[in-house]
């Protein structure tokens, strides 16, 4: 009864939303956004733990991934331990372009790239970063349209999405638009929405990294967070 119970439905596509495993960048709290920085050690095994829990849980039809490496990456090792399923790019799952904040450690930033920095903190969402940088507001727009599209094209079943901190952050006001803006997003976190017919989303899971209990490495994929990663 329990596995009919956790079965996707017809009605809506369970999207499982993933951010990618931690990178170099990651730990020493540079900003990346667009810049394409590839796993470390440690986020490929947090990659593998999360590929590890998602096969056992219910049959994944595809996976989805942002077309920046430390998500592609991440979404290879899942695809590969949920029955060797396809990875499709989209690049609408990006992360934030952060403009002229890119490549900068975040504690030096409000130094070297003030202007930046200024419209990154801004509390404003109609802000875009000098230096080519997008708006929270076209980051929204992006990939929740990017996530709807996914889960009109998918009804009665479950996905993987694997993309970045920053874009996580905008399912979730879409998800959840009367709740308190959320700051970390973890490596690896594992986050459920369903999508049903008329627009509707629901959130179920939320930053579950249940599957790094056991690890060593769980501290290391908070650092960067501010960062967009």
């Amino acid at each position: 009864m329990a596995e009919e119970d956790s079965s996707v439905k017809e009605g809506y596509a369970e999207i499982v939303v993933v951010r990618h495993g931690e990178t170099s960048w990651n730990a020493e709290r540079k900003i990346q956004g667009h810049l394409d920085v590839e796993l470390n050690d440690a986020g490929r095994q947090q990659a593998e733990k999360v590929a590890e829990r998602l096969s056992k849980e219910p049959k994944v039809s595809y996976v989805y991934s942002s077309d920046l490496k430390r998500a592609f990456e991440t979404a290879q090792i899942i695809a590969a331990k949920c029955g060797k399923v396809e990875v499709l790019t989209d690049p609408d799952l990006r992360e934030r372009h952060l403009g002229d904040m890119q490549g900068l450690v975040y504690q030096e930033a409000s130094k070297l790239r003030p202007e930046a920095y200024k419209a990154f903190s801004s509390n404003r969402t109609d802000v875009d970063i000098p230096g080519g940088g997008e708006s929270l507001d076209k980051l929204y727009d992006r990939c929740t349209s990017a996530l709807q599209r996914i889960g009109d094209k998918h009804q009665g079943e479950r996905v993987v999405v694997v993309t970045h901190g920053g874009v996580i952050r905008s399912l979730y006001e879409r998800g959840r638009p009367s709740a308190r803006k959320v700051e970390k997003i973890l490596n690896t976190s594992v986050n459920v929405f369903r999508l049903f017919d008329g627009d509707k989303w629901t959130i179920q899971v939320w930053g579950d990294v249940s599957h790094l209990d056991q690890t060593g490495f769980l501290q290391s994929g908070f650092g960067g967070d501010r960062t967009s990663g």
